[in-house]
């Protein structure tokens, strides 16, 4: 936010300047002004934190035009805002014929005691003094008069070019009806026109015309159609359809600063019994740089609804009908005040019965502290719409004894469409989608004979501008496909040098050689930290010390080249807290260079075997594994089609400076096309993580990450390569090898030294049974990485109570005896299964993996469905 539109950081600056300014020539001593200094530094902090975590920041509309239409004197409201009467709004109007209409009854506000109808067209308008956006607010109440029924009125309303209104009636609504906008206006004259429809009139009680903050809406979002950037979203106007204050009381104008109203929760709430309200102070929340007060205000941060303590733990609902003839922008509030300590929030969001948020982990978000607001904007498709909106939040892990959920606002704002229209498909002058039928066909006809001929003439000019070589690297059947097919139109030719800096937009920064030689010291040998098939790794400094991890690829290497390509596509759309974030590339001249945030600790393998390393105890390797499964099930569930890795093992597994687990290297990554549930493809990946299914049928599926990642919990258990030739024969493969002590029921011979005896026996059985079944022959038979993500997190949790238990029993040494067994805090059965209900399962929901098959060497595992 500009220092100059906010006027916490004005009024403090001219307090502080004051201060400077009273200064007498005393203080002269450097140490002493330092001191100084370094005090009036501290005091700008204290106020700024105060001012943060009161939300107490004030925003003064430059143009602010409120109209009781038809009023004789200001109306007084609780607000305090004021309203101007019909004669000091005159020169605003402009219409051949309006008729002032009045009651004397008891109304909501007193700014339904009148009204202006018009028998004709009328129109109002406003200079503005500044453009951008502004809040239109046009109210409607029915009063009784005996000259208009106002119950019977049909007109239309347009602002602009935006066509507000259509057709529109009020009915019998015996309450009144508010239409709220938010439109971005560039043209200095503002322009609200009401049209009567034939044989009716219009009617308006009053209008606002209010400026709005530039930073309330951004022009970036998330859609929920493919789990990607949606941009644009400042070339809409947009109509106000809900806005709802989760777990709290009704908040007016007098309480937002922008004139907003929010209204409860509970009437959209499907199932009351499933949640609870909670909340803390208003002066607990502190606002971070990135968000606003203006945003919503912090009585809207400071209440939520969250998961109920039922014993069966189920996502919170919320059902909102709309227009489902349009896209709509959904702006979710959260603020984590029911958290005791950091990293306890771990939860997913659901719109429809689709991913929109997967894991969403607000310490991560908030730079470590709670209180702290955040919001996410997401674009819903009409085509998602079906019943209307339902928003769902719900816990990563349903069973998990510390699961929660929550959510603290709502906003439901519907898009302009096309027509720039918010009512109908009826544009300001009268377009639409009214062609007859025979209009119709003669219009499809000719589209679809142009397109035919585009797309001939493009296809002849690929194949007349094909490289000399076209046939060493590419069939024919290649060149006949469309100019752009999906995300492969990066230019990748080498040689392409350094061309449009967008050449790759949205993919992250693009470096130039020259920087990434500056921060590697000219790919200094001694700055390398690892060896890939695509090329070295280095270590790099950007800016100002930034460390970053440099990876050059091989430039003689076509190989390399669709790796280069891959990763970027695959990492510029995807951000989760456990996959390693893209920062950056580099294509220039020959090379392919990409730019990854630093994992300081490395790859997973490093600290299991090989490195001498300090051994990582139980508990960690859990929450290693925990996170690694984390990341793969949203790429398998968080995005429209779905990701495959292909190359899942514990070098590809990077541990950062907390030991927070992130997979890394999507070079191999594929793309599951919708409606399909494999892809035929060569067979890629490493030996002793491959996949037999994949191996035999070439048959790509998500069940193939699944087994590599079985692979990976063998080689958390024991310590040691899924590949060690050195060994004998029997012992090559520990895949195998593992099956063979699992059938002897001595798996515990094989568990590695350094934490055979801390692991709880059920902790091990559980993560065990998980990695077995991982491990089956077919794909069908293995669990989705979400029910494999279950089973880690409740091995964790046997662990735990296991942890604690002991320490308990420590600290009381007479009752040692007695203590035969751990205080468990969940159930270690598994929750009963009814398989003919396997396709109503709801968003997040998972299924145990049976833990009653020890004696049963890796058997089929039925009635477990990917998701």
């Amino acid at each position: 936010m500009e220092i100059e539109k906010n006027p916490r950081n004005s009024e403090t600056g001219r307090f502080l300047s004051s201060i400077l300014s009273s200064l007498s020539p005393p203080f002269s001593s450097s140490s002493t002004m330092t001191i100084l200094l370094v005090l009036l530094l501290l005091f700008f902090n204290v106020f700024e934190s105060c001012s943060a975590v009161s939300g107490a920041v004030s925003f003064t509309p430059e143009d602010n035009i409120l109209i009781d239409c038809g009023a004789g004197s200001r109306p007084e409201l609780p607000d305090g805002r004021e309203f101007k009467t019909d004669k000091e709004a005159s020169d605003y109007l402009k219409t051949k014929n309006d008729v002032r209409v009045s009651v004397s009854a008891h109304v909501p506000s007193p700014i339904y005691l009148n009204a202006k109808v018009f028998p004709e067209e009328a129109t109002y308008s406003f200079s503005l003094k500044r453009p951008g956006y502004h809040w239109v607010r046009l109210h409607f109440f029915a009063l009784k008069d005996n000259r208009y029924d106002l119950r019977r009125s049909t007109f239309s309303v347009t602002a602009n070019r935006y066509a507000l209104l259509h057709n529109f009636k009020i009915n019998n609504n015996s309450i009144p009806i508010l239409k709220e906008y938010l439109l971005n206006m560039t043209d200095p004259t503002f322009t609200l026109k009401f049209e009567p429809m034939n044989n009716s009139f219009a009617f308006i009680n009053a209008i606002e015309v209010v400026s709005a903050p530039d930073s309330l809406i951004a022009d970036e979002g998330t859609s929920l159609l493919s789990v990607d950037r949606f941009s644009g979203l400042t070339g809409h106007g947009y109509q106000v359809v809900y806005r709802v204050n989760m777990g709290g009381p009704l908040i007016t104008s007098k309480n937002d600063t922008l004139g907003r109203t929010w209204i409860p929760d509970a009437a959209f709430l499907e199932d009351k019994n499933l949640a609870k309200e909670a909340s803390t102070s208003v002066n607990s929340i502190r606002y971070p740089l990135a968000v606003t007060p203006l945003i919503a205000p912090a009585i809207v941060y400071s209440t939520l609804t969250e998961m109920a303590d039922v014993h069966v733990p189920a996502n919170v609902s919320w059902k909102f009908d709309v227009d489902k003839a349009f896209d709509y922008l959904l702006r979710l509030h959260f603020c984590d005040i029911v958290s005791k300590a950091l990293n306890d929030l771990y939860f997913n969001v659901y719109i429809n019965a689709k991913m929109a948020i997967s894991g969403l982990d607000l310490s991560s978000l908030s730079g470590s502290r709670l209180a702290v607001p955040y919001y996410k904007d997401i674009v819903v498709n009409a085509s998602f719409l079906g019943d209307g909106i339902k928003v769902q939040v719900g816990p990563l892990n349903h069973i998990n004894w510390k699961s929660n959920a929550i959510l603290n606002g709502l906003e439901v704002m519907k898009m302009s469409n096309s027509a720039d229209s918010l009512d109908g498909e009826h544009g300001v002058v009268g377009g639409g989608s009214e062609l007859s039928h025979n209009d119709t066909v003669i219009v499809i006809g000719f589209a679809m004979a142009l397109g035919a001929f585009v797309g001939l003439g493009a296809m002849v000019y690929k194949w007349r501008k094909r490289p000399q070589d076209w046939h060493k690297r590419n069939s024919f059947s290649n060149w006949l496909l469309p100019l752009h097919v999906g995300h492969n139109n990066i230019p990748l030719n080498k040689g392409s040098g350094s061309q449009k800096s967008n050449l790759c937009s949205g993919l992250g920064r693009r470096f130039t050689l020259a920087e990434l030689q500056e921060a590697t010291n000219n790919f200094d040998s001694s700055a390398i930290i690892g060896v890939g098939g695509f090329g070295n790794v280095y270590l790099g400094t950007i800016g100002e010390g930034t460390r970053v991890a440099v990876k050059r690829g091989n430039p003689q290497s076509e190989q390399g080249i669709n790796e280069f390509q891959t990763e970027l596509q695959m990492l510029s759309k995807l951000r989760h807290r456990h996959l390693v974030s893209l920062i950056g590339y580099c294509k220039e001249n020959d090379e392919m260079i990409l730019v990854y945030e630093y994992m300081s600790n490395g790859p997973y393998r490093d600290h299991l075997y090989g490195k001498n390393l300090p051994p990582l105890s139980w508990k960690q390797r859990l929450q290693i594994c925990i996170g690694a499964a984390r990341g793969l099930h949203y790429l398998h569930t968080g995005t429209a089609q779905g990701i495959i890795h292909r190359d899942v093992k514990t070098t590809n597994i990077l541990l950062d400076d907390a030991f927070v687990a992130k997979v890394a290297d999507f070079g191999l990554s594929k793309d599951t096309p919708m409606g399909q549930t494999h892809i035929s493809t060569a067979v890629k990946g490493s030996f002793g993580y491959l996949d037999p299914e994949y191996f035999r049928s070439q048959q790509l599926t998500e069940k193939s990450d699944v087994y590599s990642f079985g692979v990976v919990l063998l080689e958390t258990l024991c310590a040691r390569p899924a590949i060690n030739p050195q060994l004998p024969r029997e012992q090559v493969n520990l895949a195998d090898w593992a099956r063979q002590w699992k059938r002897k029921g001595l798996l515990e011979k094989v568990v590695d030294p350094h934490i055979a005896g801390s692991i709880n026996p059920e902790s091990m059985k559980k993560f065990a049974n998980a990695a077995e079944k991982c491990l089956a022959e077919d794909g069908v038979d293995r669990p989705s990485m979400g029910d494999v993500l279950w089973n880690l997190e409740y091995a964790l949790q046997l662990q735990e109570a296991f942890t604690e238990g002991k320490m308990e029993d420590e600290s009381k040494p007479s009752e040692a005896s007695t203590a035969s067994q751990p205080s468990i805090l969940v159930s270690s059965a598994s929750p009963p299964i009814d398989n003919n209900q396997e396709d109503n399962k709801g968003p997040g929901e998972v299924q145990a993996i049976d833990d009653h098959s020890e004696n049963a060497m890796f058997a089929q595992f039925q009635s477990l469905n990917g998701r």
